[in-house]
């Protein structure tokens, strides 16, 4: 330990949902972490879901999945970008999880004599569990990022804990209440729902000690002094939360404002000089005008909803730093593809392909016809889950002639079943948590892309997927040229698949969740450097 008592920062939204916690959370986490302090973040969703998983991605975003296979939050994604670490499942609290742990104890006879409430048994629940978090880990400060926003029904209990938690650990815990300070007409600024935000959380016990403002222009004088003066906070304590070019800027343009010297400040631990150096280096490579950028198209069923694959888009911009390229990142519906002629009209302007994972039959064969493309015009190629199984489907339609070849997914009586439920799948009641999931080893073979890519023969990367490559079918798709570049090594089942010629991988597993800003996924590197290669 850095620091003599493991410390608190509580991260609250106030006014509108959607204001950035999770990358504020992020952001600082990045600046203490980059003074020496270890930190680990937790999120607590509100909703009784007890986790992501069987969740539309048009209304909640991607579904991100961590090592241990829990499915969690969008904002891990963030947590783990910026701060290149991995996160397990006590990290993520939800108001489902907290619920089925009470009244599982309380079936269980753990509250003999007593009558089970929100206060002390739930919040000590909580508390319990947000302290577990720091013993695991060892971290120096916890980050604890409240879901939703302040006022709602459904985190009202979890901020009570936090409460508590602040008299019981007096001086080893801060509230940061981000907010938003709205503009009726330029330069007039109001922050009258700030007031009344914050007197919410007063009310409820709580002092923020720190509040930082979205607004579309940066904070005057006169608009700290009123935000001092009405939520009863130090004006050195009010900060922007500018809009950035890209979100890896927010630490270093919080760190120029002083942020973290007022954090440490209200902690009572040692000011430490940053080392943001490399981090600099990438996020200028990142924000540098680059004479030609690449066009990249992500073709997707949920591109209505740019969150459902934040993942693939950060990954490609990691990638493209990797190998000081500009790039341009076009959505592209996959249904719209599906129309006579329309797939090469679309495409035909862009410089790689990437066909991410999902669910149901809605937009498949435009996504197949974009593989297609991709391959027979030679475009660097990447297929993620689903958009690895495509790639098999389009391979044994188009090369090896199997007419009708697909997913037992779509088509239960086609001909050749060349993707198919993973036998353990075949007796599954329940939706929730039941998918393969997690982190599983890769054995891949010498020679292949791929194994260039990663400079390793065995690696692990994480799934989320009930359908395979069908094994019975592997030996004609690998006759008709197919590289089956990466199997797991105990159940045989196809992880990573390439073609023969030119820049084609797709993978089983969702390489794009562990890339991260400083650590950017092997694949996408190579991808994006074939790009590269081509646009010379």
């Amino acid at each position: 330990m850095l620091v003599k008592n493991r410390k608190y920062i509580v991260v609250a939204g106030s006014i509108m949902s959607g204001l950035g916690k999770g990358i504020v959370t992020s952001s600082i986490g990045k600046l203490l972490q980059a003074r020496g302090y270890k930190v680990i973040p937790i999120k607590f969703d509100g909703y009784l879901n007890v986790d992501c998983g069987t969740m539309n991605p048009f209304r909640h975003g991607e579904v991100f999945v961590l090592d241990d296979g829990t499915e969690v939050d969008m904002d891990f994604g963030t947590y783990e970008r910026f701060l290149d670490i991995s996160l397990t499942k006590t990290s993520s609290i939800t108001g489902g999880k907290l619920f089925k742990t009470i009244i599982e104890k309380e079936r269980k006879g753990e509250y003999l004599g007593r009558d089970v409430q929100f206060v002390p048994h739930l919040t000590d629940e909580i508390k319990g569990r947000v302290k577990a978090v720091g013993e695991e880990s060892g971290a120096d400060i916890i980050l604890v990022e409240v879901g939703g926003t302040v006022g709602d029904l459904e985190n009202g209990y979890f901020l009570e804990a936090m409460r508590q938690l602040n008299f019981e650990e007096r001086g080893n815990l801060i509230f940061i209440q981000l907010t938003y300070i709205p503009s009726l007409s330029l330069g007039e600024q109001k922050t009258k729902p700030t007031q009344h935000a914050t007197r919410v959380l007063q009310a409820m016990g709580i002092q923020p000690n720190i509040i930082m403002c979205r607004e579309q222009e940066k904070l005057t004088a006169d608009v700290k002094k009123k935000i001092s003066l009405y939520c009863n906070i130090r004006e050195e304590a009010v900060f922007d939360d500018p809009l950035v070019k890209t979100v890896y800027d927010l630490p270093l343009a919080l760190e120029k404002q002083g942020l973290i010297d007022t954090i440490c400040d209200e902690l009572g631990i040692p000011k430490k000089e940053a080392d943001l150096k490399n981090w600099k280096n990438i996020v200028g490579r990142i924000m540098s005008e680059h004479e030609k950028k690449a066009n990249i198209a992500i073709v997707g069923k949920y591109t209505a909803v740019k969150d459902a694959y934040v993942s693939v888009k950060e990954a490609v911009i990691h990638a493209a730093a990797a190998n000081n390229i500009g790039v341009e990142i076009g959505w592209v519906e996959s249904t719209d593809l599906e129309i006579a002629d329309n797939a090469k009209s679309i495409l035909k302007d862009y410089d790689g392909i990437i066909v991410p994972g999902g669910y149901g039959a809605r937009g498949i064969e435009g996504k197949i016809r974009a593989i297609n493309h991709a391959r027979e015009s030679k475009l660097p190629y990447v297929g993620l889950c689903l958009g690895m199984q495509l790639m098999v489907i389009e391979y044994a339609r188009n090369v090896c002639k199997l007419e009708g070849a697909n997913s037992t997914e779509f088509d239960k009586k086609t001909a050749y079943p060349v993707i198919d439920l993973l036998p353990e799948q075949r007796k599954m009641e329940e939706m929730g948590a039941t998918n393969r999931l997690g982190a599983y080893e890769c054995k891949l073979k010498k020679g292949t892309e791929a194994y260039k890519a990663y400079g390793a023969e065995t690696v692990h990367e994480r799934h989320r997927h009930r359908w395979e490559v069908n094994p019975d079918f592997a030996a004609i798709l690998e006759k008709g040229g197919l590289v089956i570049s990466g199997v797991h090594p105990k159940s045989n089942i196809v992880e990573i698949v390439e073609w023969p010629d030119g820049f084609g991988i797709g993978t089983q597993p969702h390489i794009e969740l562990k890339s991260r800003l400083e650590n950017p996924a092997p694949v996408f590197v190579a991808f994006m450097k074939a790009v590269k290669e081509r646009l010379k």
